[in-house]
């Protein structure tokens, strides 16, 4: 009788795995997606997005200040207007009053009123012809500014769609590393699962490996005394013990 030996292969038990193996396993999938984390949290694309956002926002804080300058300039020149009708009147009125009086003395004072109303007119002419060129000069930049918009949106658009591609392949990541790890906490016993989010909240990372003398958690050596306590726990607690230095659980 001949044996096949394939089947001799696949009849052969699996190797059990143990609770330093798992519990080591979890680590390995919480760190990656640590990592993962942290880096999406700090890509260089969201400083690019930030980037162009602060631009699209200053080109808007600087459209809107354009534009309430112009409304400013168009009541100036809207009251510069006025005053300057009010005055032409008034010295239409003086004009016609000149025409009936006879004193010399009157005349003189009239004289003197209607060409300090020439005076204040010109006054106003001016501040109504800067207006004017300021207003011109700025509808040219404004129509320059607005110019610049499409350019604009377009970098902050082509920024967030960027960003959006890192992130979602991230988070694929993320989530396919998370599988493994909801798998990896099914395997271990309700105790040392409580055991290892207990240390994981204090310390961040809660699972280690001892490296000769040195804990690879505090990378602190422990004392031959300590070894040879922690060598003892792991032996009756399926490869595991507590680092005496920094609490984390030590895969030995």
């Amino acid at each position: 009788m001949t044996t096949d030996p394939e089947a001799t292969e696949s009849s052969e038990p699996a190797a059990e795995v143990s609770p330093a193996e798992r519990i080591a396993a979890l680590q390995a999938a919480d760190t990656e997606i640590d990592q993962l984390v942290h880096r999406r949290e700090r890509l260089p694309e969201r400083e690019s997005l930030a980037t162009a956002s602060a631009a699209m926002k200053a080109w808007e804080a600087k459209r809107a200040s354009m534009r309430n300058r112009l409304d400013e300039l168009t009541g100036v020149i809207e009251k510069a207007e006025s005053e300057a009708a009010e005055l032409r009147q008034h010295k239409e009125r003086l004009e016609a009053q000149m025409k009936t009086v006879i004193a010399p003395r009157e005349a003189e004072a009239l004289m003197h009123e209607m060409s300090t109303l020439d005076e204040q007119r010109d006054a106003v002419e001016t501040v109504e012809l800067e207006a004017l060129e300021e207003q011109a000069a700025l509808d040219d930049d404004l129509t320059v500014h607005l110019g610049l918009e499409a350019a604009h949106r377009d970098t902050m658009s082509r920024a967030d769609e960027v960003l959006a591609g890192v992130v979602a392949e991230i988070d694929a990541e993320i989530a396919a590393i998370t599988v493994r790890r909801d798998a990896a906490r099914a395997e271990l016993s309700d105790g040392l699962l409580a055991r290892y989010d207990r240390v994981r909240t204090a310390s961040g990372v809660a699972v280690a490996t001892l490296s000769g003398h040195r804990c690879e958690g505090c990378h602190l050596d422990l004392s031959a005394a300590e070894i040879d306590d922690v060598k003892d726990e792991a032996a009756a607690n399926g490869g595991i013990a507590d680092c005496p230095q920094c609490g984390r659980m030590l895969v030995v």
